[in-house]
């Protein structure tokens, strides 16, 4: 892994934990507030709504087949 890499795993680790402020991240590795800001934000949207994954019920939703429930399916009882 790059140093750069590392570093910026290392933010999220301190974004993470919540005990540091943004302004004492940004401090403690020389860099922008507004570049751990960016950190942050990409944190959050990696945590995405999955239901769309990939997976073999959303390809066949998403090819028009749609899911067991939009059958009347719901599960064994």
């Amino acid at each position: 892994m790059s140093k750069m890499g590392q570093m910026v795993m290392d933010i999220q680790s301190d974004i993470a934990d919540g005990i540091l402020s943004f302004g004492a991240i940004a401090e403690r590795y020389n860099i922008n507030r507004a570049d751990v800001e960016l950190i942050a934000e990409e944190m959050i949207q990696e945590e995405y709504n999955d239901s769309m994954d990939g997976d073999h019920d959303s390809a066949m939703a998403s090819a028009g087949f749609g899911t067991d429930e939009d059958y009347g399916y719901y599960g064994e009882d």
